[in-house]
């Protein structure tokens, strides 16, 4: 079933008296359950495709059905509500709170979104277990590992039950052997029925997705298996 359907994406930005269109009418379906690395050089458009997947941003012209849904026409608000039920974002950057516990932050779009304590609480619990963290849960970002933060934003993208998890390069900031491990959450992920799209400018971040879609000046070059796009690499 069709969890993602782009038909003629395009996207410009003004800048000055120049447009520029970084997106020039991209075509792309994604079926549930699949597991998609967004890939391409700098100023290939895939920031732009990864803001407009996520209903971070509108396009220029073109449609974007998310879920069954025309998202591409939304206000701002409708556009917000859209993010907070249908997508669970994992950043490069961790972007937790602070001051608040890993079962907090992890809570926190559960708050947002005015479920009751009691559920929040099994939610909660069963999303920091579900990436190893159990042991974990009242200790502050500063109290963690780079590895240990990354896996509760994962957690923190899970506990709203998504539709779509959407990774910005999510082991940009992480050492080798820890981005390893997270890899492996997300492939734990996508094996348990999630859908995940996943921005990554890495060749061995993007093997591990099973199909590759790469840009370059605003539309899709590639769009194959993982096995076919680095075959002969």
């Amino acid at each position: 079933m069709t969890l993602i359907d782009i038909q003629g994406l395009t996207k410009d930005y003004e800048m000055g008296a120049t447009t520029v269109r970084a997106l020039a009418g991209v075509d792309l379906r994604i079926e549930r359950n699949e597991y998609v690395a967004i890939m391409g050089p700098s100023g290939s458009g895939k920031s732009t495709l990864m803001n407009l997947i996520g209903c971070l941003d509108t396009p220029t012209s073109g449609t974007y059905m998310l879920n069954g849904r025309d998202v591409s026409g939304m206000n701002d608000n409708e556009l917000a509500a859209v993010r907070n039920r249908e997508i669970g974002f994992v950043f490069q950057t961790f972007n937790l709170l602070p001051r608040a516990t890993a079962f907090h932050n992890v809570e926190l779009p559960l708050v947002y979104a005015r479920v009751r304590a009691s559920d929040r609480r099994a939610r909660t619990t069963k999303a920091i277990a579900d990436v190893g963290l159990a042991d974990r849960a009242h200790h502050k970002p500063n109290e963690l590992s780079g590895g240990q933060r990354q896996r509760v934003a994962i957690a923190r993208a899970l506990v709203t039950q998504p539709s779509l998890i959407l990774a910005d390069e999510p082991t940009g900031n992480l050492d080798t052997r820890t981005g390893e491990e997270i890899m492996q959450v997300f492939e734990d992920l996508y094996t348990s029925g999630h859908t995940i799209v996943m921005v990554t400018h890495e060749a061995d971040i993007a093997r591990r997705c099973r199909r590759v879609v790469r840009l370059r000046d605003g539309l899709i070059e590639l769009d194959t298996t993982a096995d076919r796009a680095f075959a002969s690499a």
